[in-house]
C-alpha cells in the first residue's frame, strides 16, 4: 500500500472542511429517510472540489490502514461513492469500482469490473444515516466473489455508531443531528420552510 503525507483522519476537521466548501446547512430539511432535520451536510458540494476530496480520500485511507484493515479492492454506490472510492483507493494504493443500481432496487457490478474470488475490499460512503445505500454495494461486490473487510464514511450520522452489520466501520468523524418523523416535528423547526433533499 502508499503512504501519502499531509492531513490525516486524527488532524481533518471534518465539520470545518464541509464549512467551508459552503455543504454544512441549517434550516428545515425533509431527509431521503423521510425523516426532518435542522441541520444537513451536501458532500456533493464538498466532493466537487479536488482539494477537498484529496484530503478526505487520503485521510480514509490513513484511518483504514490505522484500523489494520487490508483490502485490495475500494468500491462505492454510484453515483455519490464513485469519487469518493476513486480518491480513497488512490491513497490506499488499491484499484476502485462502483455498483449501480439495478433497476430492482438493489445494485450490481458492470461486467467490465471484474472481482477475484475471495477478494478482500472496503465499501466507501460519504455521510451514513442507515448505511443502505453502502450496504447494497457491499451485497453486489459479495455476489460477484469479493469479501468485504470493512466499511469507510466521512461522516457516522447513526446514533448507536459502532459496526455496520457485523462489519467493521471507519468513520472520520460521528455527528448525530436530531431527526424527527413527519409527525413529530416541533413547531420551532416546522416554522421554517421546507426543503427537500
Amino acid at each position: 500500500m502508499t503512504h501519502a503525507t499531509g492531513p490525516d483522519a486524527a488532524t481533518l476537521d471534518i465539520l470545518d472542511l464541509y464549512r467551508q466548501a459552503g455543504a454544512y446547512h441549517e434550516g428545515h430539511f425533509l431527509l431521503a429517510s423521510g425523516r426532518h432535520s435542522p441541520k444537513f451536510l451536501q458532500s456533493t458540494t464538498v466532493l466537487q472540489h479536488p482539494h477537498y476530496t484529496e484530503q478526505i480520500g487520503r485521510a480514509l485511507a490513513g484511518a483504514l490502514r490505522g484500523a489494520g484493515i487490508d483490502a485490495q479492492l475500494v468500491i462505492g454506490p454510484a453515483m455519490g461513492g464513485v469519487v469518493l472510492a476513486y480518491e480513497t483507493a488512490r491513497h490506499y494504493g488499491t484499484r476502485a469500482i462502483f455498483a449501480e443500481k439495478d433497476g430492482q432496487g438493489d445494485m450490481k457490478i458492470r461486467e467490465a469490473f471484474t472481482i477475484a474470488p475471495g477478494e478482500p475490499f472496503v465499501a466507501v460512503e460519504d455521510v451514513l444515516t442507515t448505511g443502505g445505500s453502502v450496504l447494497k454495494a457491499v451485497r453486489a461486490a459479495e455476489a460477484a466473489g469479493g469479501r468485504c473487510v470493512g466499511i469507510a464514511c466521512i461522516v457516522d450520522r447513526r446514533a448507536g455508531g459502532g459496526d455496520l452489520h457485523g462489519y467493521p466501520l471507519v468513520a472520520l468523524t460521528r455527528l448525530v443531528f436530531d431527526t424527527y418523523a413527519p409527525d413529530e416535528v416541533p413547531g420551532w423547526l416546522a416554522a421554517l420552510p421546507l426543503q427537500e433533499i
